[in-house]
């Protein structure tokens, strides 16, 4: 094992640029299906949120995709839109909704409906309502959804490279190929390297955009605990 993490660091030191060339293209790879698939799932999801009754059809036809193996799903798309990049980010899109519209229509139908009702009663409009109320409430589980959507893009980037999108997955599939352990394990640690950057970095931001709302709740605490007479 101490030889092969020898030979790994040797592909970094002597290989660095077409490695970063890799990085580079996977990111931007993923990157235009996380945009693409975020949007979209986000608006699906408020969509049958905002119409309740459809929503088990369009969840169910999420969940079928969903169960496509991915490397089946990339070739089926091959007929119709070729090999290459456009197929790649198509794929990549189209399992990456599944969690946004999930986690955007179980966010908004968690809230108390009180809540909702009380907005209505202060003559709130219906689109007022979702900016300001649905939206901001369930910001965690539709941020939750995300971070789940980008490692998992991230890690699925990977196959591109079985249709020439390029990326890391370059990297593991050559190194498949020619029998190269090393070369396999240094394309597949940037990509999990890669994963959990992403997943560290949205935790943060997680962390910042909820945060006005953990300091309000706790304030609120203290001055109910303060006029019962807890210090």
């Amino acid at each position: 094992m101490q030889a092969v993490l020898q030979e790994i660091f040797a592909l970094y030191r002597d290989r660095g640029g077409w490695f970063l060339e890799l990085l580079v293209q996977h990111i931007t790879l993923v990157g235009t299906a996380i945009l693409i698939a975020g949007t979209l799932g986000l608006l699906i999801g408020i969509f049958i949120a905002e119409h309740d009754g459809i929503a088990p059809f369009a969840i169910g036809i999420c969940n079928v995709i969903y169960t496509i193996p991915s490397i089946s799903l990339f070739g089926m798309l091959i007929p119709f839109l070729g090999i290459g990049e456009k197929t790649a980010v198509t794929a990549l899109c189209i399992y990456g909704i599944m969690p946004m519209v999930r986690n955007t229509y179980t966010g908004i139908q968690s809230i108390d409906p009180s809540v909702i009702e009380a907005a209505r009663g202060m003559g709130g409009t219906d689109r007022q309502i979702l900016w300001q109320i649905k939206l901001p409430l369930a910001i965690r589980v539709i941020l939750a959804g995300i971070r789940n959507m980008m490692v998992m893009l991230i890690a699925m980037g990977g196959i591109a490279a079985y249709i020439g999108a390029g990326g890391l997955g370059v990297a593991v599939f050559r190194g498949i190929s020619v029998y190269n352990l090393a070369l396999t394990f240094a394309g597949s640690i940037m990509i999990a390297g890669l994963a959990l950057l992403a997943d560290f970095l949205l935790s943060g931001i997680e962390r910042w955009v909820t945060r006005p709302w953990r300091t309000s709740a706790k304030t609120d605490k203290k001055k109910r605990l303060k006029k019962r007479g807890f210090r």
